[in-house]
Formats: C-alpha cells, sequence, structure tokens
C-alpha cells in the first residue's frame, strides 16, 4: 500500500491569514498529484482553538489561523472534494494520531512508501515527514517539492534539503 499524506491544505495557509503567492500556485500541482495517485490518500487539518493567542504557537506566531470551524480553517475545497477521509486535525506541527495509525495499517498490511505534500514545508511538512520517520523508519518516505511551498522560497529550500540529510527522498521535477 502506498500513503499520500496532504498536509494542511487549508484557506488561511493558501490565501487567508498566513496565505503566500507560492502556496497559491502549488493548488493545480496537489490536485493534480491526489487524483494521480493509486493508494491511500490521508489530509491532515492545522487547527486551533480561541484561545490560540494564549498557546505557545500563538506566543511566537501572534497570527490566529486555522481557528477550529472558521473558513480559514477548512481545505480548499477544490482539494476537500478530493478526499474521501475526514481530516485528522492536530492542534501540534506534527501529528501523533497520523503517525500511530500509519503505524497501525503497516501492522496490518505494509505500507511501501508514504509522500508528503502541502504546506508549510519549513513547518509542518517537514515536522510530519520526521516524526514518520521515527515511527516507520524501514518504509521509504518522500517529499513532492513541486507540491510544497514554505513560508518563504528560502525556508522551503531549507528544509527539503534537512529532509534530504534524514533520509527523507525529495522529488524534485
Amino acid at each position: 500500500m502506498n500513503v499520500l499524506i496532504v498536509v494542511d491544505m487549508q484557506k488561511d495557509f493558501i490565501d487567508g491569514a498566513l496565505g503566500t503567492k507560492e502556496a497559491q500556485a502549488i493548488v493545480p500541482h496537489v490536485i493534480e498529484k491526489i487524483e494521480g495517485f493509486d493508494g491511500r490518500v490521508i489530509a491532515t487539518r492545522d487547527t486551533h482553538g480561541a484561545d490560540y493567542l494564549r498557546t505557545e504557537e500563538g506566543k511566537h506566531l501572534p497570527v490566529p489561523h486555522c481557528i477550529e470551524g472558521t473558513d480559514g480553517w477548512q481545505l480548499h475545497p477544490e482539494i476537500a472534494a478530493r478526499i474521501l477521509r475526514r481530516p485528522i486535525d492536530k492542534p501540534t506541527f506534527g501529528s501523533t494520531q497520523l503517525a500511530e495509525m500509519l503505524r497501525q495499517w503497516h501492522a496490518d498490511t505494509p505500507i511501501e512508501s508514504i509522500t508528503l505534500i502541502g504546506l508549510c514545508t519549513d513547518i509542518c511538512v517537514i515536522s510530519n515527514a520526521l516524526l514518520l520517520k521515527a515511527y516507520l523508519p524501514e518504509v521509504p518516505i518522500a517529499v513532492d517539492a513541486a507540491c510544497c511551498a514554505g513560508v518563504t522560497p528560502e525556508s522551503h529550500e531549507n528544509a527539503l534539503r534537512a529532509m534530504e540529510m534524514c533520509q527523507i527522498s525529495v522529488v524534485r521535477s
């Protein structure tokens, strides 16, 4: 079984509170990747509460975003239409729930590969890639660079290089 993880393709990261032109530009690539993927597709959704500014993350990034139930929290509609499973809501950069679920799947039916795409390369994509590498060290993990965007182009590239150093394959097309 092959698994595609679509990380946080939400309005606030695309064209909302923390949106960028780079994030907007990857949407068609993400849709194409989902449509052409042969395997299970899972989405994650960054999820915060009304108390966001009082959290540790909110103290470091004082921009309310992905507040549960708001428009900015929702997956991009064209991406949401292609995701069959309910997204995994995650209050932190990396999702232990996702990692535990994949470890259980792997115990039942071996996972041949995991590919990550989405936002932001330098925060949640890298966090989940490294977490999955720790939970499933023998499963090949890849990140499709054309389907990711970072906070800045420079931090995107830095994250890709860091993942390569940690034996995560970076697909550059």
